[in-house]
């Protein structure tokens, strides 16, 4: 499994934890693009996203719908999207509905997943439950 933090210490923190951890930033789409190959499951997991309103909107509006239409051109196959967390419910929910369309329209199995992050063993078992679903459909 690959990880993606925007600094070096998130990255390192990633691998500490068992995981590839790599730098890429979801404000420059082409850095966790170049991320996904091999990947059978992408995972936004921007419900704690922290920044300005316009950063955050755009994380969970234009950024993630331009990135789920150049998961098409990838080996991807699923995404799971985090739909819980700091980022206000309505921004969260318009991250949803683009993932639930984006499943209907490319026949993808997707997962929106609602586990409260500040419990942190609940929180990766419902992530990690939505992934086995995607890599099952």
């Amino acid at each position: 499994m690959r990880g993606t933090s925007r600094t070096d210490e998130g990255a390192a923190a990633i691998g500490q934890e068992g995981f590839e951890g790599v730098v890429a930033d979801p404000d420059r789409l082409a850095t966790v693009m170049a991320q996904l190959e091999g990947v059978s499951v992408a995972c936004w997991l921007m419900g704690s996203a922290t920044g300005s309103a316009e950063r955050l909107a755009a994380l969970h509006g234009p950024r993630l719908q331009t990135m789920l239409e150049r998961l098409v051109d990838t080996s991807v196959r699923g995404i799971v999207y985090e739909a819980q967390g700091f980022v206000h419910d309505h921004l969260l929910d318009q991250g949803a509905a683009a993932v639930n369309i984006a499943g209907r329209t490319w026949s993808m199995p997707v997962e929106v997943a609602r586990a409260d992050p500040a419990d942190t063993p609940a929180w990766t078992k419902a992530m990690r439950a939505a992934v086995t679903r995607v890599l099952s459909a």
